[in-house]
């Protein structure tokens, strides 16, 4: 997943937009088992996919999950980022 916005603030390295990445995966990972909590995804009882369905639905849940933190999240992604940026700092 590429950010589509940039870390919140100061300058912008290779390193500080590998750590947004990574901030922005670790968000979305996290929405999408929130969305998996909340039954998103789950195969209703009639007219239902089947199996198939059953398979397919982490990965509809994931994609929801990116396209939220594309829009903004919950702000779980500029929270990691600052504390993987001062961990990364400190050594």
């Amino acid at each position: 997943m590429i950010p589509k916005a940039i870390p919140p603030s100061g300058p912008i390295s290779s390193q500080d937009t590998k750590l947004w990445q990574a901030a922005q995966k670790m968000e979305a990972n996290f929405l999408a088992e929130m969305l998996k909590s909340a039954g998103f995804g789950e195969a209703r009882d009639s007219f239902g996919g089947g199996a198939g369905e059953d398979q397919f639905a982490s990965f509809l849940r994931l994609e929801h999950a990116e396209n939220m933190v594309d829009a903004g999240g919950i702000g779980l992604s500029e929270r990691l980022f600052e504390s993987l940026k001062e961990r990364s700092n400190d050594t």
